[in-house]
C-alpha cells in the first residue's frame, strides 16, 4: 500500500512539473530576426530596509533567430544603476540586465530602466523597478 502511495505521489510530481515547464516555454513566441522576451517587465522591491542591498535582476531570453545587441541602458535618475551584457546574447540564449536601486533615499519609488538593442519591431523596451524603502527603527 505504501508502496502504491509513494508511486501515485511521484506520478503527480511528475505530470505537474512537465506541465509547468511546458507552460513557461509556450509564451516565448519565436521571432525573425533578434528578440528580448522578459520573464517579467517589473520588479516590485515591497518594503525594504534603509540603506539595504538594492540589486535586482531582469532576466530575458532572446526568442529571434539573429544574435541579440544590447547597445545602451540608461536608468531613469542618477538612483538607478542598470548594467547590460556587453557580448551578443544567442538566439535562445538567455541574458540579465542588472539594476541597482539606491536604497539610501526612504519612501515609495517607480524609476524605469529603458534598454535599447537590435530587436526587431522593439529597439527600445522600459523596465520599470517600484518599492518602498522603510525609515530606520528608532531608538527609543
Amino acid at each position: 500500500m505504501k508502496k502504491i502511495i509513494l508511486l501515485a505521489m511521484f506520478t503527480v510530481l511528475g505530470v505537474t512539473t512537465s506541465n509547468a515547464q511546458a507552460k513557461s516555454t509556450a509564451k516565448v513566441a519565436k521571432i525573425d530576426g533578434a528578440g528580448m522576451a522578459f520573464q517579467t517587465d517589473v520588479i516590485d522591491y515591497g518594503n525594504i530596509a534603509h540603506n539595504s542591498d538594492g540589486k535586482r535582476e531582469f532576466v530575458f531570453t532572446n526568442n529571434g533567430t539573429k544574435p541579440l545587441i544590447i547597445t545602451n541602458t540608461q536608468g531613469s535618475c542618477g538612483c538607478t544603476v542598470p548594467t547590460s551584457p556587453k557580448e551578443p546574447i544567442a538566439p535562445g540564449a538567455k541574458g540579465i540586465i542588472g539594476v541597482k536601486y539606491a536604497t539610501d533615499r526612504v519612501g515609495a519609488f517607480t524609476k524605469t530602466v529603458t534598454v535599447s538593442s537590435n530587436a526587431a519591431g522593439q529597439p527600445s523596451k522600459v523596465l520599470t523597478i517600484k518599492g518602498n524603502v522603510l525609515p530606520d527603527a528608532t531608538k527609543s
